[in-house]
């Protein structure tokens, strides 16, 4: 649920995310911080307005603690634009990577399509109203001009003559979903595939963008149409869609798009830790990852990137770095990298209360999805506390025994815990299942004790 920027104080912002993410409150008091700066920063005047940057942040934790999670709920949070890229596929640039300025124009896409959505919601209501009025139109053809004025007049019709009874029967009807059945044959836009999109693959993000303007030049049209035999509903759906696109100003939508990516977009770094050098002058992998490191310095900095909605500064783009540095630490970036992320949070290890409280507490708790799932089929199945205390008794000591991958243990436990129950569903319609400690000691321990074969289930 998106919020006004004004009401987003840093403790509505960190009430907000203990709405879904357990513990880590350093971590969501120095993002909360960081956003409401954002906000802070737009409302002082121009002249140093531009001076203020904002105050980038580097999470460190292992991973399935959280960090990826607390960077989209607070994005989700702003109606911001957010971008998650693993800093490690940039150390293969000239071979399959892809140039660090992909980081912006990608940014700025979903900024697009964030802004398109926004205004397309906005017209819906006139864009059905058209989309009615289409498929009408091929239930029943108006008539071609001229032909009315042959027919004979009636002196004792007082309907107006656009108004035609019989279609607004037909009206009454599309409505009532009385025509759902019917099949109609719609002409829609048709993008076309092929020769320009071969070129905007990973890594040639520009080239793309000149293949773009080289269909301008040759073509003229931007896509073909055509004509699809489908249901009413379907019809209803595709021309409300088209009609929806042609109601919108893309000029307006690009232009409020690339101002929202510069002002409150928001680039998540995974894996940062990854592009690490030792800083003992090696060569080798190091020089690459020191490479990357130099690339991404100028956008983090603040600098300009053409996309092919204008030019996108990134001055004031919220970037927040994450990271296990299990091996690397923080120090081990370029010293002028460090300084453009002058905020640090360590996220702590799970534990086994962690679990429960993460089970339990947060709204889209994976207990709350297996029930919501499991009773679309008619069974409702019904945690036990001490079901519970199980599940997370056992992932922490997955957690010790093998990999530590923090909560998201919790989804491999839970899978093979519901796996029977998961495929005899269709055949259990009306049955009520209760989860016991007994249940997950069942189905589950026999694994556990099983070390080999754990680490391929669990």
């Amino acid at each position: 649920m998106t919020r006004d920027a004004r009401s987003l104080t840093p403790k509505v912002i960190v009430e907000e995310l203990d709405r879904y993410i357990v513990g880590q409150k350093a971590a969501k008091r120095a993002v909360a911080i960081a956003l409401r700066n954002r906000w802070r920063q737009q409302q002082i005047p121009a002249e140093l307005r531009d001076e203020i940057s904002p105050k980038n942040i580097i999470m460190i934790g292992p991973t399935g603690v959280g960090k990826t999670e607390i960077a989209r709920r607070l994005a989700k949070l702003t109606a911001a634009p957010f971008l998650k890229v693993e800093a490690s596929k940039f150390t293969e640039v000239g071979y399959v990577g892809r140039d660090v300025d992909s980081i912006v124009r990608d940014l700025v896409e979903i900024s697009v399509k964030l802004v398109k959505d926004e205004e397309q919601t906005k017209v819906r209501a006139r864009a059905k109203e058209l989309a009615e009025e289409r498929v009408l139109d091929l239930l029943l053809p108006r008539p071609q001009p001229g032909v009315r004025a042959a027919l004979p007049a009636s002196p004792s019709a007082e309907t107006p003559p656009e108004v035609n009874p019989t279609r607004e029967k037909l009206r009454e009807m599309l409505r009532k979903g009385l025509l759902d059945d019917r099949e109609v044959e719609v002409t829609v836009s048709d993008q076309p595939q092929g020769f320009f999109e071969v070129f905007s693959n990973p890594g040639m993000d520009q080239v793309g963008f000149d293949m773009g303007k080289l269909q301008q030049m040759f073509g003229g049209q931007r896509g073909r149409e055509k004509a699809r035999r489908v249901k009413i509903p379907q019809a209803l759906e595709l021309l409300t869609t088209e009609e929806s696109g042609r109601l919108i100003d893309m000029e307006k939508v690009s232009v409020e798009a690339v101002h929202r990516a510069e002002q409150s977009g928001i680039v998540f770094l995974d894996e940062i830790d990854k592009i690490c050098g030792n800083r003992s002058g090696a060569g080798g992998p190091d020089i690459s990852r020191e490479g990357v490191q130099r690339d991404l310095l100028p956008i983090v900095e603040g600098s300009s990137v053409t996309t092919k909605y204008g030019v996108v500064k990134t001055d004031h783009v919220l970037f927040i770095a994450a990271g296990a540095f299990h091996v690397a630490k923080p120090s081990d970036l370029i010293p002028e990298l460090q300084g453009r992320f002058p905020i640090r949070v360590e996220l702590e290890p799970l534990e086994q209360n962690d679990f429960v409280r993460i089970l339990t507490e947060p709204e889209n708790s994976l207990t709350r999805q297996y029930q919501a799932l499991l009773r679309t089929e008619g069974v409702e199945i019904e945690w036990r506390t001490d079901a519970v205390i199980e599940i997370a008794r056992m992932a922490t000591l997955a957690n010790e025994r093998m990999e530590n991958i923090g909560a998201r243990r919790l989804h491999t436990i839970l899978e093979r815990l519901l796996d029977d129950l998961s495929f005899e569903a269709p055949g259990l319609q009306g049955a009520q299942v209760p989860i016991t400690a007994a249940y997950v000691r069942e189905r589950l321990s026999a694994v556990l004790e099983d070390q080999d074969l754990s680490k391929y289930i669990l």
